[in-house]
């Protein structure tokens, strides 16, 4: 060991300096969160969203972390977007250590009448986009990188709502995670692995029946929602060296809702 592994500390291991994220779906909510955190641990973060106008906040908070960022309009759903938003992060920063794949959308249709349009948005956005973002940074990272896909715990259970679209991406990105995780840890030095939140505050929650999430968390043993920044602090062990030995694993960060 040298001096200065030797001198560093466990809290050392959670820093993200001289690194570069990529988030996407970092317009707002969990994504907006994400971005600010791996700016605090030390990162500079590019930012990906269809509203890039909304980035804005995002970049402010970024900023006032004492990092850079840029922003990038991005459609994960289509390849050539998210070739760009990898583009425009080199051209920026000269390379990709991190990637957030966050970006996700979500519906609550009963089963005999989603339309396929609706089933296939849902898949495209969730499970392709992520897979066209991490082929775009697997082509560049170097070893030592990592990559987080953000799933649900509906992708591990159900919840009490016609998701079918929405479980299935996510359960197929925990799959895919594996896969990635096989296919490039060994041979790139790509750590690769998933976060399956429970029930945190974002857009999509906004959107629920009303007592829809109370009536859940009673499946939870710490009886609350999540707050972003625990979520935030779990991807931060998994992107930086304090996750040095975690690949191709799923984390749920669900106060226990899974042991019901």
């Amino acid at each position: 060991m040298n001096s200065s592994s030797a001198d560093r500390t466990i809290l050392d291991m959670f820093r993200l300096d001289g690194r570069v994220a990529i988030v996407t779906g970092a317009s707002s909510g969990l994504g907006a969160v994400f971005a600010r955190a791996l700016a605090e641990a030390g990162a500079d973060v590019a930012l990906g969203a269809r509203r890039e106008d909304r980035l804005a906040d995002t970049r402010a908070a970024v900023e006032k972390a004492g990092r850079r960022a840029i922003t990038v309009r991005t459609d994960v759903a289509r390849p050539e977007d998210c070739q760009g938003l990898v583009d425009a992060t080199m051209a920026e920063f000269g390379k990709v250590d991190v990637l957030v794949n966050n970006a996700g959308v979500g519906t609550a249709v009963p089963a005999t009448r989603e339309t396929p349009e609706q089933f296939r948005q849902v898949i495209d956005v969730n499970l392709n986009g992520c897979y066209w973002m991490a082929q775009a940074c697997g082509r560049v990272m170097k070893p030592g990188s990592s990559i987080v896909n953000i799933s649900s715990i509906l992708g591990l259970t159900t919840a009490g709502l016609p998701q079918a679209a929405y479980a299935a991406s996510k359960a197929g990105l925990i799959g895919l995670t594996r896969d990635l995780a096989q296919q490039w840890t060994g041979r790139k030095g790509i750590r690769v692995n998933a976060l399956a939140p429970g029930f945190f505050a974002s857009e999509m929650t906004d959107q629920y029946p009303e007592g829809y999430i109370e009536g859940q968390l009673s499946r939870a043993l710490v009886g609350r929602p999540g707050d972003p920044d625990e979520l935030a602090a779990a991807l931060v062990f998994l992107v930086s060296d304090a996750g040095g030995y975690v690949t191709g694993t799923t984390l749920p960060v669900e106060g226990g809702l899974l042991t019901s």
